[in-house]
């Protein structure tokens, strides 16, 4: 494997956990219960558990409703910006 190619796989772990960090902050901040955030989204209560807890990771449209429900920006929550 090439050096670039495990620098990106690299990237793309750290942009994982970093995800799943600021999805729980953000969870915590809204106020919101899983059960809540998980019908302005549109799934499970146990997938929203799974988003933040395992490597389970939103498809693009329930991510885009990720963001909207807890207002804060794609950017910030895949690490890409920090506000």
């Amino acid at each position: 494997m090439s050096i670039k190619i495990l620098t990106i796989s690299y990237k793309i772990l750290h942009m994982e956990e970093i995800f799943r960090q600021r999805l729980l902050e953000e969870i915590k901040n809204s106020k919101l219960t899983n059960i809540e955030l998980a019908k302005k989204v549109g799934v499970s209560p146990e997938m929203i558990t799974q988003y933040y807890t395992t490597k389970k990771l939103p498809k693009l449209d329930t991510f885009t409703r990720l963001c909207e429900a807890l207002n804060v920006s794609a950017d910030y929550l895949l690490g890409l910006k920090d506000f």
